[in-house]
């Protein structure tokens, strides 16, 4: 790609995470020559709400020789049917599940591991990490060149949103039902969210771990390069709009002191350290989730229980933040590294 200016396409803008890209990329004022708003042909023609100046267009009638920088932001489907022969010509950065385990293609959270787009030509696929495993691999990254991980434990408790606008609508719909005294569907989870915490998300295994804790600890490791590290995991669906938080439990390698790893995790890329003497005291999802270009990191303390331990809590904007912003970031990335 010249130092013209790139030329866009978002495929799935009709997704929370689509309408989220389309607005980063206008919040950074980042200069386009062309944009282009694509999904299925369910969405074509209706006007972008977050840009009334976009259309939506039908993705299966786009020709993708017109760019050279392409967000896929939907279903898996979307980009298992056009991200490869999108490929062909230009950068596509895929933020759903379906490249993410081939190891062919980079894994990339752009404040840990972005040095592996060295290896990414002029046109190429890049996958994303899930929301809850680029939270944990950005709040891990210090802390791992500061002592090395040896293990991690972790439970995370994973807003609505994650499984897009139909299950935040459903979480609406069933807080209001349940408030007026009458019952909660239960049909987005299998179950009711509302007031409510869930145990799986996603579908469980033969082996009765999940698929996103099966994926959470294989992106982690990946985004780390850390292939032989232990991750336990369990993930929680919670009755909560945005923001996925992270119990995390880490041990480690070589000793360290606790004034060091607060120290690592302050001057981490795209991490902010809340202080227990700090106003905010701890990061929650109501109050500093919807903050889009940081992950939270709060509650640190050492592991009583183990020498070189560390305990600490985790809050990100799972869609802003970990989907958007990261996708947003790599490809800024690649940009100014071909002008």
């Amino acid at each position: 790609m010249s130092a013209a200016l790139p030329r866009v396409a978002v495929v799935g803008v009709s997704s929370l995470i689509g309408a989220a890209v389309i607005d980063e990329l206008r919040a950074r004022e980042i200069a386009l020559a062309e944009l282009h708003a694509l999904d299925d042909e369910r969405s074509a023609g209706a006007p972008v709400a977050e840009d009334e100046t976009l259309t939506v267009a039908d993705v299966a009638a786009f020709d993708f020789s017109r760019v050279n920088l392409v967000f896929f932001c939907g279903r898996a489907a979307l980009s298992e049917r056009y991200a490869q022969a999108a490929a062909a010509h230009a950068w596509v950065i895929d933020g759903s599940a379906a490249f993410r385990m081939r190891p062919e293609v980079p894994l990339v959270v752009a404040d840990v591991n972005a040095s592996v787009l060295d290896a990414v030509g002029r046109t190429g696929l890049i996958a994303l990490p899930g929301s809850a495993s680029v939270a944990l691999a950005t709040a891990l990254a210090p802390l791992h060149r500061l002592a090395g991980l040896a293990r991690v434990e972790v439970a995370t408790y994973q807003a609505v949103s994650g499984s897009g606008r139909g299950a935040m609508e459903e979480l609406a719909s069933e807080t209001v039902a349940m408030l007026s005294g009458k019952k909660a569907r239960g049909r987005a989870f299998g179950r009711q969210i509302a007031f409510n915490v869930i145990p799986v998300v996603d579908t469980l295994e033969a082996d009765g771990v999940s698929r996103e804790e099966r994926r959470l600890w294989e992106e982690t490791r990946r985004a780390l390069n850390l292939p032989a590290l232990e991750v336990n995991a369990t993930a929680v669906r919670v009755p909560v709009f945005f923001g996925h938080s992270l119990a995390v439990h880490a041990s480690f390698d070589r000793p360290f002191e606790l004034g060091d790893a607060l120290s690592v995790l302050q001057r981490g890329s795209g991490l902010e350290l809340i202080d227990a003497e700090s106003i905010a005291e701890f990061p929650t999802p109501a109050t500093l989730a919807t903050e889009p270009d940081r992950v939270y990191v709060g509650r640190v303390r050492a592991d009583l229980t183990r020498d070189r331990g560390l305990n600490f809590w985790v809050v990100a904007d799972n869609v802003r933040k970990c989907a958007a912003h990261n996708a947003v970031s790599v490809a800024q990335i690649l940009v100014n590294r071909s002008q």
